[in-house]
């Protein structure tokens, strides 16, 4: 069956407007902090707070087979939904640290709809070409990632409820346009009945099991790097305080941003040369950033923008191979639990890593911690090994 050209760009504009709530928080955690007299700790708090909800709801929505039992657009378009709603509960004048921390945390337990399900309702119309689709695909993710800092950069006298007002509406507005113009896939399975075991049972396919190791790798090193990106510009500032280092929040949007270039050229090379082989350049390039950032710090400014900027591309650009890699040894009637579990424990990994990383710092500084970043690298280029050597296919891209 022919898909339509319009699907996929429909499918990367409503995930790149869904996932701007994710850290539209962290864009104005200094207001709100501000605002209702928060203690600072608040700041660690609320930034665990998203990331538990997702690791929560991508469990509750793995064990009852949600993606894969009901329509995936329209279970799309109800969690932009209830995630732009509890996104626009920060703007509550009677918000404490606790009603704010519940509004992060059920924010994040929706987007457990929106970034697992786009990618399952990628590969319900995309069996061929699949790398190249989620690459445009996580693409999105990362400039909706990256999109409040932007806001944050441009805007500076924007008032902060304004960021979170314009988040939410953009969320809906991707909501809708996918459930009206995106129908569920040709390739659709759909499971019959909750399968909790399941959540296990994909893990004794071994070439699964391979992919899945890879992923949990790319992630101990990918969202860490996200979230210390402001403190290794500032740091940078600090060691050379006569560098005009400019405005460090729209620097952050260009370094983070910047993935979205990696995943869509990923998505590409895989084409040609080949899932695995692409996403092993790619990951082990990023391990040699983590190991040599300590040296970064004594270039130039100029270089040591460039030098973020290369480790931002590469840091993500294997995140949609490894999608394309766990889809394509999953169970048919099982891709979208397959996808959300792997979401599940990836996230749950970067909680670790997020928290080992700001221990070290504290210890030995962020120059120096950087390097333990590179385990993540390591574990995923071992888990390709694995994988070439159980003779996993290359996903979808196979049948190309």
């Amino acid at each position: 069956m022919r898909v339509g050209r319009h699907i996929l760009p429909l499918i990367v504009v409503a995930q790149f407007c869904c996932t701007s709530v994710w850290f539209a928080g962290n864009a104005v955690l200094g207001d709100l902090v501000a605002t209702f007299r928060l203690p600072a700790s608040a700041l660690s708090s609320l930034t665990s707070a998203i990331q538990l909800g997702f690791i929560l709801g991508t469990l509750v929505f793995a064990v009852l087979a949600v993606a894969d039992r009901m329509s995936p657009s329209r279970v799309f378009f109800v969690s932009a939904l209830a995630a732009g709603l509890f996104n626009l509960a920060g703007v509550w004048s009677g918000n404490t640290l606790v009603t704010l921390l519940l509004s992060r945390l059920l924010t994040g337990f929706f987007l457990a709809g929106i970034y697992p399900v786009g990618m399952k309702i990628a590969s319900d119309y995309y069996e061929q070409g699949l790398g190249k689709s989620l690459g445009f695909l996580v693409g999105a993710l990362v400039l909706g990632t990256a999109f409040p800092h932007l806001l944050r950069g441009l805007g500076e006298d924007l008032p902060w409820r304004r960021i979170l007002q314009f988040t939410t509406a953009i969320a809906v507005a991707g909501g809708a346009l996918l459930v009206l113009l995106v129908p569920d896939g040709p390739h659709r399975r759909p499971a019959l009945r909750p399968e909790p075991g399941a959540f296990f049972r994909v893990f004794r396919h071994g070439p699964f099991r391979a992919a899945a190791l890879g992923y949990f790798g790319h992630m101990w090193e990918l969202y860490a790097f996200w979230a210390f990106v402001p403190v290794l510009l500032a740091t940078y500032q600090s060691l050379h305080p006569s560098v005009d280092s400019g405005n460090l929040p729209l620097w952050a949007f260009l370094i983070i941003g910047s993935g979205a270039a990696g995943c869509i050229l990923g998505g590409y090379l895989s084409g040609r040369f080949g899932v695995r082989r692409v996403a092993t350049i790619a990951l082990s390039a990023s391990g040699w950033c983590c190991l040599l950032s300590p040296l970064a710090f004594a270039l130039p400014w100029p270089a040591f923008l460039l030098f973020l900027l290369f480790w931002g591309v590469v840091v993500v650009a294997d995140s949609p191979l490894f999608s394309t890699l766990v889809a394509g040894n999953a169970p048919a009637a099982q891709k979208g639990t397959a996808l959300t579990i792997v979401n599940c424990l990836g996230f749950a990994i970067t909680i670790v890593s997020i928290q080992v990383l700001a221990a070290a710092a504290g210890w030995w500084g962020p120059v120096w911690s950087l390097p333990l970043l590179a385990l993540g690298p390591a574990l995923g280029l071992w888990g390709l090994h694995r994988g070439a050597a159980a003779g996993a296919g290359e996903g979808t891209e196979a049948a190309g």
